[in-house]
């Protein structure tokens, strides 16, 4: 854990890209594979339910949720796409997408890094040390310095929640 301190600066500004996009009336868009995918749907839900308070609920979403259309994505345009086609539907410019890859070579997390830079969505990868291919697509890029999969997942979403905890602390106050 003492190794995520060098991602304060990374942190920061993602939580400020989040807290940009919601005061815009932008939302959160996530997007991962396996237990990537459950780490999207988990940080979604903390927006979208609440985190640490209780308050009104933040549009975020998790595209790794309706297997209809990842299955019929999947089947008819080829797996790569099952994010970047659901993104064409839903995602407007000043959206943020977080993507959620260990390896940062996921190819249908690129694809819809891809699709968001076109649309003027902003991206923001979380990923393992090396980045991968996603280093080059993020405009925020939160690389937690290790390679065993399984601490990778473990610290995004202790990333996540502290980004989590910003924006509520920024955008929303305590019900008393």
């Amino acid at each position: 854990m003492k190794q995520l301190t060098t991602l304060s600066a990374q942190i920061e500004r993602a939580a400020d890209a989040w807290i940009n996009a919601l005061r815009n009336g932008r939302k959160i868009v996530f997007c991962g594979n396996g237990g990537s995918a459950a780490d999207a749907q988990h940080l979604a839900a903390e927006l979208m339910g609440r985190f640490l308070l209780d308050r009104e609920p933040m549009p975020a979403l998790s595209l790794t949720v309706d297997t209809s259309a990842l299955t019929a994505i999947g089947n008819d345009y080829g797996y790569e796409n099952v994010f970047s086609r659901q993104l064409r539907g839903i995602g407007k410019k000043g959206d943020v997408l977080v993507g959620l890859s260990t390896s940062g070579n996921s190819p249908n997390v690129l694809r819809a890094f891809e699709t968001a830079r076109a649309m003027g969505i902003l991206t923001i990868g979380f990923t393992g040390e090396r980045g991968g291919k996603m280093e080059k697509l993020s405009d925020i890029l939160l690389a937690v310095p290790h390679t065993q999969t399984n601490h990778i997942q473990e610290a995004h979403i202790v990333l996540g929640h502290l980004v989590c905890g910003l924006v509520e602390a920024t955008l929303c106050s305590p019900k008393l």
